[in-house]
């Protein structure tokens, strides 16, 4: 499956902190596009997260 970049989904509020370079490179992949910084990370985060499952279901 290919990330995909999302458009704004409802969200709430977490704060966290970030590497200066993860920041850097995030606002230039989103740059131009219909995307929120918090929208690029739960993306990668859910994208993350689904390819877990499918490692976790290929070992058993």
């Amino acid at each position: 499956m290919a990330f995909k970049i999302p458009n704004i989904p409802p969200t709430t509020s977490k704060g966290i902190r970030f590497p200066n370079d993860v920041i850097e490179q995030v606002e230039e992949a989103i740059r131009g596009k219909d995307c929120t910084f918090s929208a690029f990370v739960v993306a990668a985060v859910r994208a993350a997260l689904e390819s877990l499952q499918e490692e976790d279901s290929a070992e058993q």
